[in-house]
């Protein structure tokens, strides 16, 4: 960071280039300032901010709207993530936003990030006249980026124990702070927050023994590793036979009921992926299994003889609490021990769950016998088809055990546009976080505790979890608003595999459809989840991964630095520097822009995607003299507010910076919009009426009216009753469309400007 700031120093000293927008020093009464020089050399004063970096714009073209601002994310123990470790020290994480936001540490006992809203500082004097091209900086940063040396990052890393709580941790915690703190950023901190982990028992190990048809327990099956569990299952011992159920999803577990073996009273086995542990527990507790085996499937994985694959005798490592956070004070932020009502979360397991081995399950699989499992569901690891059973009984004892832990979230700091010089128009934070694989723990405590300010002071969030699972293709999990920023983004990094590409024409050459190919859904096992669904800051987590095959050593002891860059055939620096510039020119643009670049219009074509589900249902509810009238009358209101601001910003003077704030106070919080007022945090954490989960989302009002069409004895399933009930719709569709007014409202501007519909 201090060679950032040495390259930004001299390039004061470059020649101007004439087609393009520069920034020249101003003399006078107003001397250390910059202002932009145009070509034709017409000279205005740049307000608000010491600098602010553009393009160049078509001619008659409105000022070009800027895009969003990052966060990031690091400190889980596998692989991938060490990856965010090294990308910490040169990229951006999170951006707050350009209002004044205070908060303490217990180790430093002081204000930690301070940023004015004075735009009337003092200039340094000492300031060099000169000036500074966007193609010149973009072109600084990749030198600097590529002068890192992320890869011996990377290495140095892995060789540390990464488990929360552990020594290993508390040593690299210190590491990455030191690391931090040379890079002479403003301000460097460790926040400790003391949670409840649950962790194996070493003198009551986790045992799996065969059952006889007397009920009588018989010889052991080895857990190869008594270190690999699933935190937060439920603690006891149960008895059952023993059925296959693929990977564990709701339509898995009708799919084997349709099929005559009922899941209900037996354990099932099931396989990694697709969806979380926790909801693969969730679903099977919902259909009334006794306790979950969750093995490594080697057909999920690439066959290629050329690359690592998972040992036969590794187990998957995975948290099985549907949530985030702390499930012993769900709600509450867990600074200082602080004690709160002994409440556990809704989303913790009423039954165990346990991790077994490829070979485990081997064994388990050959004893099954009843209907031959679907195509589909056929793996590997046996000479024969898979059959669903029902097999021999099986008794799981789960004996994990609940122990408070100190965890440390790292932070840094660069202040902006409080100070003169080479300063962000925002304020940008760094983080590290702990107790990741404990479900985003770290991340969702610092957000409990600072709930109430955050939508008003946070723009964006970035998160790097998971960034180099492969090198094939790029995926974006995100936040509507962001996805024309990283179309944008995408079209200005080259791709690390396909040499003269950017990475958008490397999709679209194979998809013309680059959002289809690209843009995925937050996933509750990111901690950006947490930000978009919980607080309603829209969020993104970036990941490179391998083509249509999972990587094999997530969540592993195997997940090392040796096997992640055997899997990448050697081009681990590549990929790594290609996720550290698409972080960095998201933080280089989000940090400068004078009007923050969310596509706030993004919403209404996702409400318009989704009615063409709920058009689905409209005769059978007209049939019942129900209607969906109202959704379609809120959805309208809301494309009109968008377009409404959409023009006023066009027509509005472009340098006047009271209205450029109001207008980017309206814009950071439409995310927060479509955090449902009506329904409680503490019962329904993820209040996001699109993203959260709940009666008031849009997913849950979906599910229910898919039982119009169902048998009036249908399966339940984990968010729905069996029948359907027109009370429990017109609550839910109150709750939807009046969250979704009120962003339409909100959008609008002030109370007495606001013109709908309705």
């Amino acid at each position: 960071m201090e060679r950032l700031w040495g390259l930004l120093q001299r390039a004061q000293q470059l020649s101007p280039r004439s087609s393009q927008t520069v920034y020249q020093r101003v003399e006078g009464p107003q001397k250390g300032h910059l202002e932009e020089e145009e070509e034709d050399g017409e000279e205005t004063l740049a307000h608000f901010c010491p600098m602010e970096l553009k393009g160049p714009e078509p001619l008659g073209s409105r000022p070009r709207q800027p895009n969003l601002i990052p966060w990031a994310a690091a400190g889980r123990r596998a692989a991938p993530y060490l990856v965010l470790t090294a990308l910490l020290i040169f990229t951006g994480a999170f951006l707050l936003g350009y209002v004044a936001f205070r908060g303490s540490c217990q180790t430093c006992g002081d204000s930690v990030l301070v940023v004015s809203e004075d735009v009337n500082y003092e200039p340094d004097l000492d300031f060099h006249r000169g000036t500074l091209y966007w193609s010149d900086l973009q072109a600084m940063f990749l030198q600097f980026l590529g002068e890192g040396r992320l890869e011996d990052t990377i290495r140095q890393t892995s060789l540390r124990e990464r488990v929360a709580g552990s020594a290993g941790m508390a040593a690299l915690t210190q590491d990455i702070r030191a690391a931090l703190s040379r890079q002479k950023l403003d301000h460097v901190w460790t926040d400790t927050h003391y949670v409840g982990l649950q962790f194996p028992d070493p003198a009551h190990p986790n045992t799996l023994h065969w059952v006889d048809e007397a009920g009588k327990v018989g010889e052991q099956l080895p857990l190869e590793d008594p270190d690999v569990y699933c935190p937060y299952s439920a603690i006891g011992n149960v008895t059952g036979e023993l059925v296959y159920a693929h990977y564990g999803r709701p339509e898995d577990l009708q799919d084997l009921r349709a099929r005559g073996v009922d899941p209900a009273g037996r354990l099932l086995l099931v396989r990694v992926g697709v969806i979380s542990f926790a909801q693969k527990v969730t679903n099977a507790q919902d259909f009334g299994a006794q306790g979950v085996l969750i093995y490594p499937e080697p057909a999920d994985f690439s066959q290629d003889p050329h690359k690592p694959s998972l040992s036969s005798q590794q187990a998957v490592y995975g948290h099985v609490h549907l949530g985030t956070g702390d499930p012993y004070t769900p709600g509450f932020p867990s600074f200082n021990q602080t004690q709160f009502p002994p409440v556990a979360s809704s989303g913790l397991p009423s039954i165990p769950a346990q991790p077994i081995t490829a070979d485990i399950a081997s064994r388990l699989l050959r004893k099954l016998k009843g209907p031959v499992a679907p195509q589909e569901w056929q793996g590997s690891l046996l000479g024969s088809p898979y059959h669903l059973g029902p097999g021999p009984g099986l008794r799981l004892a789960v004996n994990n055990h609940r122990t408070s832990t100190p965890i440390n979230n790292i932070f840094g700091c660069i202040e902006g546009r409080s100070e003169p010089g080479f300063r962000p128009r925002r304020s940008l934070l760094f983080i590290s976080w702990d107790g990741g694989d404990f479900g985003s723990v770290g991340s969702t405590e610092w957000l409990e505790g600072y709930l109430s300010v955050l939508h008003l002071k946070a723009v964006v969030y970035v998160s790097l979890d998971n960034a180099v699972l492969g090198d094939d293709k790029f995926h974006a999990k995100t936040s509507p608003l962001l996805t024309s920023l990283i179309e944008s983004v995408l079209k200005q990094v080259d791709s690390p595999n396909h040499s003269g590409q950017t990475l958008y024409e490397q999709v679209v050459f194979t998809n013309p459809s680059w959002d289809a190919e690209v843009i995925r859904p937050l996933p509750m096992d990111s901690s950006a989840y947490s930000f978009t669904a919980f607080v309603g800051v829209p969020a993104v987590e970036f990941s490179f991964v391998e083509d249509d095959q999972a990587y094999p050593f997530l969540h592993t002891k195997e997940d090392t630095y040796e096997n992640l860059h055997k899997v990448l055939q050697g081009r681990l620096p590549a990929v790594a520097q290609a996720v550290a510039q698409l972080a960095g020119q998201l933080l280089i643009r989000l940090s400068h822009d004078r009007l923050l670049p969310l596509d706030f219009g993004r919403y209404g074509d996702v409400v318009l995607r989704h009615i063409g589900n709920l058009n689905e249902f409209s005769g059978d509810l007209k049939a019942r003299g129900l209607t969906l009238q109202w959704v379609y009358s809120a959805r309208g209101d809301y494309i009109r507010a968008a377009e409404k601001l959409r023009q006023e910003i066009y027509s509005s003077e472009e340098r006047d910076e009271r209205l450029t704030r109001m207008y980017n106070v309206r814009i950071m919080r439409v995310e927060f919009y479509f955090l449902s007022q009506y329904v409680s945090p503490a019962d329904s954490p993820f209040r996001h009426i699109f993203m959260g989960r709940g009666d008031h989302t849009l997913g849950a009002l979906l599910d229910h009216l898919r039982l119009l069409r169902s048998n009036s004895s249908g399966t339940p399933g984990a968010t729905s009753s069996a029948v359907f009930q027109e009370s429990r719709f017109r609550r839910q569709l109150a709750l939807l469309t009046w969250t979704l007014q009120g962003a339409a409202n909100a959008l609008s501007g002030d109370v007495w400007n606001i013109d709908n519909n309705f």
